[in-house]
């Protein structure tokens, strides 16, 4: 039987690292841990992805004080909302990122519009135009960060700062950041809300799949989804 990518165990050097690399990093700060990040890894193996929602200023900004070299990819699926790409447009220019689009493949994109995919089967939408265009670009970094924290999903409350998932080290700075936690550092460094938070939605995904809703409640309305697929 083919194990999944979501029961998948990491070889035994590296569930000791990551073992280890929990222990030290539980005690330290969001911004400790991206700072320290750059100690235990080189810069070249980490991959840094973006989707520019509600959160994301967060994580952007400990990035542009901490290591403002670093590259984030944003994964351009065709279906953001005008708001999340003027979002976007803006933190790039207010703390200097440097940011590369990532697109899924034209033709597949391009059946998904055709054949309204996301209504049929949103997970295969998702797969085309989130996961698949990431593929390559994973192969070449041994460290994927990202914003998860754990009070937005089931699944993200089980996760660890570091995992082992589809054969990368996955790390999330922002894991155990509690909602008053998160709206203090926002608060106090005075960052940017995304322009749809004032108008009720609490997560921001495509234009088809998000409406307003507290936290992800107004992702994938009446599904049992609460993922793309990039994070499983």
């Amino acid at each position: 039987m083919t194990t999944s990518v979501a029961q998948q165990s990491p070889p035994p050097s590296i569930e000791d690292r990551l073992s280890e690399l929990n222990d030290r990093y539980h005690s330290l700060s969001p911004e400790q841990r991206v700072k320290q990040l750059y100690r235990d890894f080189d810069a070249s193996e980490i991959m840094l992805t973006s989707s520019f929602a509600t959160n994301s200023a967060f994580l952007l900004h400990l990035f542009a004080t901490s290591a403002p070299q670093q590259l984030i990819h944003f994964i351009d699926t065709g279906f953001h909302f005008p708001e999340t790409l003027a979002y976007k447009k803006k933190l790039t220019e207010l703390y200097h990122l440097n940011v590369v689009d990532v697109h899924p493949e034209d033709w597949k994109h391009e059946y998904t519009i055709k054949d309204e995919t996301w209504k049929s089967d949103p997970d295969f939408c998702c797969s085309i135009n989130k996961v698949e265009p990431l593929q390559e670009i994973k192969k070449t970094h041994n460290v994927w960060v990202s914003g998860l924290i754990r009070w937005q999903t089931e699944h993200r409350a089980n996760l660890d700062i570091f995992e082992f998932r589809g054969g990368q080290i996955k790390f999330y700075p922002l894991l155990d950041v509690t909602k008053e936690e998160r709206d203090a550092y926002i608060r106090d460094h005075k960052l940017p809300f995304h322009p749809l938070v004032a108008q009720g939605y609490s997560s921001v995904g495509c234009t088809h799949c998000t409406r307003p809703g507290d936290d992800r409640c107004g992702r994938w309305v009446d599904s049992t989804k609460s993922e793309c697929g990039l994070h499983l």
